[in-house]
């Protein structure tokens, strides 16, 4: 394990700490103009319960009458007695030929939300993983600080934005920033900022996400919030 991503680990928690637990819930809300762009608006502002398999790439969301499970194999609505919906295997074959503009319905969506989800609650210690490979790079100048970089390789297994994504952490070990190309949407470029860390049964965990298109640059274009999201009542079991 590299230096940076042992001392992340540290940071949010240790690896010891996380294997203690099988899952985690949060009550997730969604914001955001991406949401719109993609036809999905009609759920926004709702809480949703996410719930995250801590241990395989697995994401369900309840809903007042339905559920949605992922895996990168598959993504489906469910009835809370377990009649299939809707069901799509291989879904990422779904996003061929996408552009930002291209609107999803609602399994597109929850296949995206459910990698995203999946992507967020396990980092850093989803990195330690076998077949993740992990280099650290220069570090970049933000906000008054200094924050050491880690640029990832993503294992085919792991269904996530994009193959290759930079992980930027603070002087204290907590991730600042993720930066990745939203591959399923015409590799869009993306610079996520996470705050308002929580102790969580000793995990610490960031509220708050706010995500924006990357500038050539790599700065991020503030003008719009392209996601946000905000979670509360986390719970580790």
């Amino acid at each position: 394990m590299s230096d940076l991503l042992q001392r992340a680990v540290a940071a949010h928690g240790g690896l010891d700490r996380f294997n203690q637990f099988q899952t985690v819930s949060a009550s997730l809300v969604n914001g955001g103009a991406l949401w719109s762009m993609k036809g999905q608006a009609g759920f926004l502002g709702a809480p949703v319960t996410v719930t995250v398999d801590l241990h395989r790439e697995h994401t369900s969301f309840q809903l007042p009458n339905q559920r949605m499970v992922f895996t990168p194999q598959r993504v489906a609505v469910e009835t809370y007695q377990g009649a299939v919906v809707a069901e799509r295997a291989h879904p990422r074959t779904a996003f061929v030929g996408h552009t930002l503009q291209t609107a999803w319905d609602n399994l597109h969506r929850f296949y995206f939300s459910g990698y995203a989800m999946w992507t967020y609650l396990t980092v850093p210690f989803s990195l330690t993983w076998a077949g993740f490979e992990v280099a650290e790079i220069e570090p970049w100048q933000e906000q008054h600080e200094t924050w050491r970089r880690l640029a990832v390789r993503f294992p085919p297994s792991i269904a996530s934005h994009s193959t290759e994504q930079t992980f930027f952490f603070g002087a204290d070990g907590l991730l600042r920033r993720h930066d990745y190309e939203l591959e399923i949407a015409g590799n869009t470029p993306a610079a996520h900022y996470v705050s308002d860390y929580h102790d969580i049964s000793g995990i610490m965990l960031p509220t708050k996400r706010r995500v924006f298109m990357r500038q050539p640059d790599n700065t991020p274009a503030l003008d719009s919030v392209v996601i946000s999201i905000d979670l509360s009542d986390i719970r580790f079991a």
